[in-house]
């Protein structure tokens, strides 16, 4: 089977061809988790691939609650995205529990 202009980004069933030894190979990147990709995916299809870049992590905001449980977050940006089947995104945002403790908390009764 020849994945020649049929290669696609993902897990795409409809991107097949007929295969030697089996009734389909695949040329959708996630053959290559599955081991069922067609003889000539690697020369066909992954020397373009690009996996995705993602720049620093920034700052944590503030808690969400002045005072008690609440929580903070923080996110990154993709400088490179992913093209021709390269490795997907990580997570962009994260978020973590915290605890409020402004100054006036004490105060209310």
């Amino acid at each position: 089977g020849s994945c020649w202009h049929r290669c696609c980004p993902g897990r795409n069933n409809a991107c097949w061809a007929l295969g030697p030894h089996r009734p389909r190979c695949y040329c959708d990147s996630y053959c290559e988790r599955t081991g069922d990709c067609c003889k000539d995916y690697h020369a066909a299809c992954r020397h373009a691939a690009v996996g995705c870049v993602v720049g620093s992590w920034g700052p944590w905001s503030g808690c969400s609650s002045p005072c008690g449980v609440g929580s903070k977050a923080r996110s990154r940006q993709v400088t490179v995205p992913p093209r021709h089947g390269g490795e997907p995104c990580p997570d962009l945002k994260q978020r973590r529990g915290c605890l409020g403790e402004h100054p006036t908390c004490g105060m209310a009764k």
